[in-house]
């Protein structure tokens, strides 16, 4: 099917004017909204077009856009969206990206010439350069977990600095004091938050910053191993880690048994997100809990108080986390409790 911007370029008009022209928004001439759906009509975007029309110019449709749907972390907030979606009269059209940037534009295209009334979009891999595009389609769009993006749009996101600040002072308070870090993707503002959390935490604490403690991760599970590694093969090992989510926290807890340690006697070992094979893995992790079914939920409220004309009050929420102790920490060796 054509997107919008193939409109766009035969119409030689902007994305934006295309997206207002076929949602039948005003501040578009209607010489130029003519002309866009000759051309949508010719390149065979009519039906889509059309279907609308029969609903009233309404999909009654809301579009997701998600990076893949293999993973928990994004489960649970489509589970709260889902649950949120009841009884509300929409149907949900969930798009993948695989994290692929062309793919990301191309959904956009499609959600942005009428295949919905709205959009949630998740962990926007390319939110900076998509970031325009996102703020000029003409229909209501909530970004969940925006990684630190800026951005004008309405967000759901999480605080991640107070929670990595009371990771760390869980683990300052059983006596740990070379407690290690492994990074999520620092390319974006979670990772960030997250990493600053910590050297705050170890500030609050009155332990000193070491940059030998931090080990590059990107929140997946084998570099979270490998970073992990590095770590325990220090001189100085850290006889604590605190791992930027809880995937690659999954990933530490193998790089301790690999070198013979156990978990927590050796090693205690923290997370964050709570996604729920935190509770089952073993031994049940200690992690920071992020509310990601309350995020789904959140935004979804937020998107259909936005589509029933509805203003965003409040352009960026932050829910709160909470430290959820497992049995993965326990009192350092020799440390005080």
């Amino acid at each position: 099917m054509p997107t919008i911007h193939d409109i766009a370029r035969h119409a030689q008009v902007s994305a934006m004017t295309v997206s207002r022209a076929l949602n039948n928004r005003p501040g578009v001439s209607e010489g130029t909204r003519q002309k866009v759906h000759a051309v949508a009509q010719s390149l065979g975007y009519v039906a889509n077009v059309q279907a609308k029309r029969l609903a009233g110019g309404q999909t009654n449709v809301l579009g997701m856009l998600v990076p893949d749907i293999g993973t928990e972390y994004v489960g649970e907030i489509v589970r709260g969206v889902g649950d949120a979606l009841e009884r509300s009269g929409y149907d949900l059209l969930l798009y993948t990206t695989h994290r692929d940037p062309e793919r990301e534009r191309a959904r956009l295209s499609g959600v942005a010439g009428g295949m919905a009334d709205g959009l949630l979009t998740v962990l926007p891999k390319t939110i900076d350069s998509h970031l325009s595009m996102l703020e000029q389609l003409a229909l209501p769009v909530v970004i969940v977990d925006h990684r630190g993006a800026n951005t004008s749009l309405p967000t759901i996101g999480t605080d991640n600095l107070t929670g990595s600040r009371e990771a760390v002072q869980h683990l300052a308070e059983l006596g740990h004091r070379r407690i290690g870090f492994v990074t999520g993707d620092l390319s974006t503002g979670a990772a960030v938050d997250r990493l600053r959390g910590y050297r705050e935490g170890l500030r609050a604490a009155g332990l000193p910053f070491d940059e030998a403690l931090v080990g590059q991760g990107d929140f997946y599970q084998p570099r979270g191993f490998e970073a992990a590694l590095d770590l325990l093969r220090l001189p100085e090992p850290p006889t604590a880690l605190f791992a930027s989510n809880d995937v690659s926290a999954f990933g530490a807890l193998a790089a301790v048994r690999e070198l013979r340690l156990r978990v927590p006697t050796d090693v205690s070992v923290v997370g964050f997100d709570d996604i729920p094979s935190a509770r089952q893995i073993h031994p049940p992790l200690t992690t920071v809990r992020q509310p990601l079914y309350e995020m789904g939920a959140a935004a979804t409220r937020l998107l259909l108080s936005l589509l029933r004309g509805g203003e965003a009050a409040v352009p960026r929420i932050s829910l709160p986390t909470a430290l959820v102790v497992r049995e993965s920490t326990a009192p350092a060796k020799g440390g005080h409790h």
